[in-house]
């Protein structure tokens, strides 16, 4: 019941994972499960305030409904758990948690079209811990990326235009990596 100030870290929006700190001792730490090793039918707790404060440290309760389940978002695709344990808006953030009440997953997503119940997503909590540890030590999560665009010229294409089968590069992001390395628009 006690409400602290907190300081952000570090975020990553791509994963919607941030890392607080809270200036206060004696807290209990929440154990990690190993998500490589949950199976299909185990126990899932998902904890959350679904609403707001309202409902703070809502707990529902169903089953692992399937693992390695890949969604994509925004342009990102994602390697998710999921469950029939409710996720309701507001649980986003929230542990899953295994029948021995330890962290098996982040809470991040559920399908609420019509027709559709119990169908909620949590990020593998494997997949968070090496998200969490680059937070506390850059602050951010550094991606690689090329810096182009590019289309892809088959072999036809590239007989046609008398250029060599791959990527054609349309355009280079100023300060990429791509302008860095020499890639020219044309190449």
């Amino acid at each position: 019941g006690d409400k602290l100030e907190a300081k952000v870290v570090g975020g990553d929006s791509i994963t919607d994972i941030a890392v607080v700190k809270v200036d206060k001792t004696g807290l209990t730490a929440a154990e990690f499960g190993d998500s490589d090793a949950i199976e299909v039918g185990e126990l899932a707790v998902a904890i959350g305030n679904p609403l707001g404060q309202e409902f703070a440290g809502s707990v529902t309760v169903g089953y692992v409904s399937a693992v390695n389940r890949t969604m994509t978002s925004g342009g990102s695709t994602y390697n998710l758990i999921q469950t029939d344990a409710a996720i309701n808006s507001g649980n986003s953030g929230g542990p899953l948690v295994s029948s021995s009440g330890k962290v098996i997953g982040i809470n991040t997503a559920k399908i609420s079209a019509t027709g559709v119940e119990g169908m909620g997503f949590s990020i593998p909590i494997n997949e968070v811990l090496p998200i969490v540890e680059e937070l506390i030590t850059n602050k951010k999560i550094t991606r690689p990326y090329i810096g182009i665009t590019g289309v892809s010229l088959t072999e036809a294409d590239a007989t046609r235009y008398g250029l060599v089968e791959g990527v054609y590069v349309q355009s280079v992001e100023i300060k990429s990596p791509a302008e860095q390395g020499g890639l020219r628009q044309g190449d």
